[in-house]
């Protein structure tokens, strides 16, 4: 009884998403002598006649079955007398009948397949609209590089130390140059979504859960191109700050929830001065009058790639003096590592304190050292890309950020 409702299940699961498609098609395929073939009902049978094929489990049968399926598609498409044929159709049903077959074994994944096939499908105009209209031909050839160096490059890039590179690990350098690329390219998508006074910062709060860092790097970079949003610029670069402590508490949360008394105060300062200088850099931004779509390149491989070796060599210096002070000396060691990376070094205390190797009390500075020496980072980072203007202010509003955790810090010591 069980396998005959699991029949039933697949046979119908196999017609909802002919149904599903051939609506869509009947909707497509015009009128008169024109109009091209396959509507609703060739569609659900194309989805059926995979479902049984599959249920019968004869191979020869099945094979047959798609021959059929596709030699329709074949016949009709030559036969089409409309001016512009096409093969969305022809494809879309020897597609379905493949989503009947594969509704028998892997039902969730026929479902989700085919949804996707519909949506695809009744998105014609505005997926035409965005590639001929809206897609520029160098922001094109941008999404492209960006795919070969994250689907083709990083896999390829060898994952070891190289002795002949002074250690150098190139998957991990190119990882950085692909992380710093998207958060350009994510900049670049909510200019052209929003605006430049409500995307960049949008883009920094997001794009900061990744690399507070390197979002601080590619808004500085943004800002030296474009002097006119610098403003706008500052405003995501102070808002990837929220994320990084607001990624602390989640981490503290998670690994010691019992030390989140000590760390949400100082955590929580740390926030609550990043959000407010965010919300006061973007209340400055100015409104720029008939503001035009963004223009030019999404990101510049140029820099990605010399920060991403600054960010290295910054992680090697670091390493080195690890190992001249010693990995005993906890507190220097964790605001060595923090110049690198502030939630590695703080979730590691975190850990030591949650399993009682350390005090609560020593846990915390070795965080806010951690979170302190990581600006540092963020400082040399809006320097080096966005010149001395935006440098300038970022640095002083990170600055303020960690004197509200260390004055939170100094509060808490006194009362305990």
């Amino acid at each position: 009884m069980d396998v005959l409702g699991t029949h039933f299940s697949s046979l119908a699961l196999a017609l909802g998403l002919g149904l599903l498609i051939g609506v869509e098609r009947e909707r497509s395929k015009g009128r008169g002598p024109t109009r091209h073939f396959a509507g609703i009902r060739t569609f659900a049978l194309a989805a059926l006649s995979g479902a049984g094929a599959q249920l019968l489990g004869q191979v020869w049968l099945t094979a047959v079955a798609g021959a059929l399926v596709a030699g329709l598609a074949l016949v009709s498409h030559f036969k089409d007398r409309s001016r512009d044929p096409g093969v969305t159709t022809e494809i879309a049903l020897f597609l379905t009948f493949l989503l009947g077959l594969l509704s028998v074994p892997e039902p969730v994944l026929a479902a989700a397949l085919g949804v996707t096939v519909a949506v695809l499908l009744a998105t014609r105009v505005p997926l035409q609209r965005f590639s001929t209209e809206v897609l520029s031909e160098q922001e094109l050839r941008d999404a492209l590089l960006l795919a070969a160096s994250a689907l083709v490059v990083l896999p390829l890039a060898p994952d070891r130390a190289l002795p002949w590179l002074a250690g150098i690990n190139l998957r991990v350098v190119w990882q950085l140059v692909v992380l710093i690329m998207s958060v350009q390219a994510l900049g670049h998508v909510a200019l052209r979504l929003f605006g430049s006074r409500l995307g960049l910062p949008l883009s920094g709060l997001v794009a900061g859960f990744v690399s507070s860092t390197a979002t601080i790097a590619a808004m500085g970079a943004r800002a030296a191109r474009h002097p006119e949003l610098r403003s706008a610029c500052v405003a995501g670069a102070w808002f990837s700050t929220v994320s990084t402590t607001l990624q602390l508490l989640l981490i503290a949360g998670l690994l010691y929830p019992a030390g989140l008394r000590l760390i949400a105060p100082t955590m929580g300062s740390a926030l609550l001065m990043a959000l407010l200088l965010g919300l006061a850099a973007f209340r400055h931004s100015p409104v720029l009058p008939d503001e035009a779509p963004a223009q030019g390149r999404a990101f510049s491989p140029k820099q990605s790639i010399l920060l991403a070796l600054l960010f290295m060599g910054i992680a090697a210096v670091v390493a080195w003096l690890q190992q001249a002070v010693g990995t005993q000396a906890t507190l220097v060691a964790t605001a060595l590592a923090g110049l690198a990376d502030a939630h590695s070094s703080a979730a590691a205390v975190m850990g030591l304190a949650a399993s009682g190797e350390m005090e609560p009390f020593t846990m915390l500075t070795a965080v806010l050292l951690a979170f302190s020496t990581n600006n540092v980072s963020k400082v040399v980072a809006a320097f080096a890309t966005g010149g001395m203007r935006y440098g300038s202010i970022v640095s002083a509003g990170l600055l303020l950020v960690a004197l509200a955790a260390w004055a939170s810090w100094g509060w808490l010591r006194q009362s305990t």
